[in-house]
This record gives C-alpha cells, sequence and structure tokens, in this order.
C-alpha cells in the first residue's frame, strides 16, 4: 500500500483524515471553515515568512507546505499537521497552484481530498469558501453564472442582474476556487471548465462581455477513484488538470495516527471527554479495517474476502467518534469493544447477503483466535446476531 494521508472525516464530515488542531468553543459553529478554525496558525505562519509568494497568495508555497504538514517556526509556535502522508505529493500540490495548471485530487474514498483542498484553499487564498458542489444534478450556472430573474425581468441582462458563481468570483478576485466530486457533474457541465482553465476566461455572451482571470487564481478539483465510468473526464478537460493521487495510509501507526487527531479533535467540538485507554479500540478498529480492506491478515498469514464498503480511513474515525460517545453518554467514559462493534459492523455489511458472510467469516477464523480479543469477540457477536 502506499503511502498515507489525511482528513477530516470528511470527506463527509468533511472527508477523513490526519488533522489536528484548534476547535471552536462551546456555543461555536460546529465546523468552522478551515481558515477560521486554524487562523492562530495561518497567521503566525505568514508573520514567519520570508520566502517569495505568488501574487495574491497569503503564504509561500513552502508555508503552505508547512501548514499541510506541521512543523514548529523559528518563534516556537507549532504548526499540527492537516495531512500525515508523503511530504513530495503535497509540494507537487503546491507547486501545481503556483504555475497556470489546475489542480485534480484523486483517490479513493477517504483519503482526505475533501479536507486537503479546503486546506490548500485556506492557505493560498484565505477563503476556502469558494466551492462548488458535483452532483447528478449541477446546473452549468453554478460553474459559470446564474441571473436574478427579478433584476431580469424589470431591467434586462445586466452585470446587476448577473449571479457570479463561486468560479467566476475567484477568477475576478485572483482566489483559488474548488470543484468537489468533479466526476458526478454531467458531462457538458464539466466542459463548461475547458474555457475557464485553458483560456483564463469566462464568456457572458448576454452581455458581450467576459471575466478574465487575475493572477492568483486557480482551481482544486477533486474525484473519486471508485467513480470511473460515472461521468469520466473528457481528454480535452483532463489534459488542463495535473493529477495528484492522494493514498491510503501506508502504515498501521500512520493510520492510527490519523484516526486519534482527528476523534481528538471532533471530541472536543462536540464536548466529549477524552476516552482513557482509547488507544487499544482505535488500534483494533484500524487493523480490522485495513485486514478486511486488504484482504490479508496483519500477519500475511490468512487471506481474507473483502466486503463491498470502502473502510476507509474516514469511517474508520467516525466509528471511534460513535463509540466514544457511546462510552461517554451510556457508559463509564471508557472505550471498550462493546462501544465500537456496532459502529464497525454497519461499516463492513454493507451488502446484507454477502458482507454479513464474510463478516462472520472473519470473527471466526481470526477474531475469535487472536489473542487479548475475546472481549471484542463477545461484543462483535452480540451485535450481529
Amino acid at each position: 500500500m502506499s503511502d498515507a494521508r489525511v482528513e477530516n472525516g470528511a470527506e463527509s464530515g468533511r472527508g477523513t483524515a490526519a488533522e489536528a488542531g484548534p476547535v471552536a468553543g462551546s456555543g461555536a459553529v460546529l465546523r468552522p471553515h478551515a481558515e477560521d478554525a486554524f487562523a492562530n496558525e495561518l497567521s503566525a505562519l505568514a508573520a514567519a515568512d520570508d520566502r517569495p509568494r505568488p501574487e495574491r497568495w497569503r503564504l509561500s508555497p513552502w508555508a503552505v507546505a508547512t501548514y499541510l504538514l506541521g512543523g514548529t517556526l523559528p518563534d516556537g509556535t507549532v504548526i499540527t499537521p492537516k495531512y500525515v502522508g508523503p511530504r513530495r505529493i503535497v509540494e507537487v500540490a503546491v507547486t501545481t497552484l503556483a504555475t497556470d495548471r489546475a489542480l485534480l485530487l484523486l483517490g479513493v474514498p477517504g483519503t482526505a481530498k475533501t479536507w486537503v483542498s479546503e486546506h490548500l484553499a485556506a492557505a493560498v487564498s484565505g477563503d476556502s469558501t469558494l466551492l462548488v458542489q458535483g452532483t447528478a444534478g449541477t446546473p452549468e450556472e453554478a460553474i459559470r453564472y446564474g441571473w436574478n430573474y427579478a433584476q431580469l425581468l424589470a431591467h434586462g441582462p445586466s452585470r446587476d442582474a448577473l449571479v457570479p458563481s463561486p468560479i467566476m468570483r475567484a477568477m475576478a478576485e485572483g482566489m483559488t476556487a474548488r470543484v468537489e466530486e468533479l466526476t458526478r457533474i454531467p458531462a457538458d457541465v464539466q466542459d463548461t471548465l475547458i474555457t475557464v482553465l485553458s483560456e483564463k476566461t469566462l464568456p457572458i455572451p448576454e452581455l458581450g462581455q467576459e471575466v478574465q482571470a487575475v493572477r492568483g487564481f486557480n482551481l482544486i478539483a477533486t474525484a473519486n477513484d471508485r467513480d470511473r465510468g460515472v461521468n469520466e473526464l473528457s481528454s480535452a478537460l483532463r489534459r488542463r488538470f495535473n493529477t495528484v493521487v492522494l493514498p491510503l495510509p501506508a502504515t498501521p501507526d500512520d493510520e492510527v495516527d490519523i484516526v486519534t487527531r482527528r476523534v481528538e479533535q471532533i471530541g472536543r467540538s462536540l464536548d466529549l471527554p477524552a476516552a482513557p485507554d482509547g488507544m487499544a479500540e482505535i488500534r483494533r478498529v484500524v487493523t480490522v479495517f485495513r485486514e478486511l480492506r486488504d484482504g490479508l491478515t496483519a500477519d500475511g498469514r490468512t487471506k481474507l474476502k473483502s466486503p463491498s464498503g470502502t473502510l476507509s480511513t474516514a469511517e474508520a474515525i467516525s466509528v471511534v467518534t460513535n463509540g466514544l460517545a457511546l462510552a461517554t453518554h451510556f457508559g463509564d467514559g471508557v472505550l471498550r469493544p462493546a462501544d465500537v462493534a456496532a459502529g464497525i459492523l454497519g461499516a463492513v455489511v454493507r451488502d446484507p447477503a454477502a458482507d454479513r458472510v464474510i463478516w462472520q467469516e472473519y470473527l471466526e477464523s481470526v477474531v475469535r483466535e487472536r489473542d487479548g480479543w475475546k472481549d471484542f469477540y463477545r461484543a462483535c457477536r452480540e451485535v450481529s446476531v
């Protein structure tokens, strides 16, 4: 398995990942934008950053990479890692944004695509909210522009009646725009980006005008490896991107580190206390997910069938966070096997017929025989019947 990465449980909550850092306190928004949650780190980096910055960038490429990967500044300020993985991947992504090529972050679900995209935009432009969310119903207006129909009917086409898309705003202001789940957008709407990315201009034929991108503009798109064949990118559009593949975590320790950091952050935002001795259950969840995902036990001795789900790091984060909530509200505050068993079952058994058989075989042939896993085996058996 290639090297590792991160993400805010968020590719869906947002993503997944190996991130950590300050969170808003009680009464704050549940999920602040990256530029707000990590404002102190960004300010400290900007103050210490004496390297050349591309036009309209808030930080130099070196400082952007440090923001994502973590480090300690000369004044002692600690920058928490937002991404755990190969440094070169981050360097290539940052360098791409400093050129005239757009950036495509590609990977299986749960490899931190959304999380990395958000933090790159926050570090480069100070604003991660210029976002187009790709779906099967995303219209062309979401990428180009729309109209205020009251103004349009009253006064006809005009700049006052035009409603700019996030991409149009990014072009005009020299900012970084984001497009999530690009391959879920219909192919004809995707191709609206070709002129934007090649000519750096967005025509407005109704007004006989255009918006030209100013220096500093670029675009980050994400796409899911599992979505190949949904709405694959045309060769013309793909050529406009530099593609960076975000891999799954390389080692169990990397993945445990990612899950631990993210669960701690989410727990603080939800006012959940730190779980005493929770590391053992985190490592157990990660072990189960990795073995079933790889189709092989950690010792390499037993081949396994893999279930239909992705069993991503993001899902491991969700399972542990839910277990922590169970331990806090319905237990003694200590994270135990019974707190994570139901979550693991829900993540593994997506296809009630095939996946349940795979899970039962894994329980009986691997979990049952593993030293120190008896309590976990019993907890899983209880929720599996």
